[in-house]
Parts: structure tokens; C-alpha cells; sequence
């Protein structure tokens, strides 16, 4: 399985953090950055990972920024995305389990390296259980005749 992880400049230390623990855990990791010190717009590195884990090229995606919710709103534009923001355990296994989440974000000023790694651990430890849950996912998911909002409703 390949992951695809990013950051913005502020999730540098954690992204690195983020992406042993999945290759300790055998995945096949590609980090495409920043370097430290090098300036990047969440919303950029946001959109680049949802758009190649939509495409089919990578399985599952990992973001950072401060708090995680920046860059998850922008890799949640891309149609087919369903990114969580986590910040203990629990969220991020549930969030694999019940909602299918195919991108993982966390907070650089929010959680520190072992937490990152035992939120990383538990996402990718998980499996979508499927049932009522993928019926769920479906309704989330845009139609081609309606936003995921007019199918809920």
C-alpha cells in the first residue's frame, strides 16, 4: 500500500514523525515536502495529496499544518476525498473504521511526535468495516445530480 504524506511549513518535524511510523508499519511512504525552511500554502499541499490519493495513485494520504484543519479543508475539496482531522487515537481509528477516511491530518501545534505516531499507528491499523457504514459514506459522498447536502436532505 503507498501512502502520500505533505505538510506546510509548520508540520515539517511531525509529517517526518508521520511517515517512519507508516513505513516502520511496511509502508511504501512518498513525502513531497517542504524541506525544512522552505515556505508552502497549506491549501497547495492540501490539494496536491487529495488530488493524487482521487486519481487512484496513491492508496491513502497523511497532511500537516498547525492545526490540521486547513489542509484538511482543502484536500476535502477534491471530489472522492473524505480527510479527518485527529488529535488522539480513538478519532483516527473510528474515523478509518466507520467513515472510510482515505486522508489523515493532524496538527503540528497540536499534538507532539509520539502522539502523531500513535494517531498514524491506529489509522492505519484499522480497517473500513463496511455494512451501515458504507451505506453512510455513500450518503456523504456527491452524486453527479446532487451536492452531498441535497442528498441528505
Amino acid at each position: 500500500m503507498r501512502i502520500v504524506v505533505a505538510s506546510d511549513h509548520a508540520g515539517v518535524d511531525i509529517r517526518r514523525e508521520m511517515a517512519d511510523e507508516a513505513r516502520e508499519l511496511g509502508y511504501e511512504v512518498v513525502d513531497l515536502g517542504p524541506a525544512p525552511g522552505e515556505a508552502v500554502d497549506y491549501p497547495v499541499n492540501g490539494a496536491r495529496v487529495g488530488r493524487l490519493v482521487a486519481a487512484g495513485e496513491y492508496d491513502l494520504g497523511m497532511l500537516v499544518c498547525g492545526t490540521g484543519v486547513g489542509i484538511s479543508i482543502a484536500a476535502n475539496k477534491i471530489r472522492g476525498i473524505r480527510a479527518v482531522v485527529c488529535s488522539e487515537p480513538y478519532s483516527a481509528k473510528l474515523a478509518r473504521q466507520h467513515n472510510n477516511a482515505n486522508v489523515l491530518a493532524v496538527g503540528a501545534r497540536v499534538v507532539g511526535p509520539g502522539l502523531a505516531r500513535l494517531i498514524v499507528r491506529e489509522w492505519l491499523t484499522a480497517e473500513f468495516e463496511g455494512g451501515r457504514h458504507a451505506r453512510r459514506v455513500g450518503l456523504i459522498e456527491p452524486s453527479d445530480s446532487a451536492t452531498a447536502g441535497e442528498q441528505l436532505s
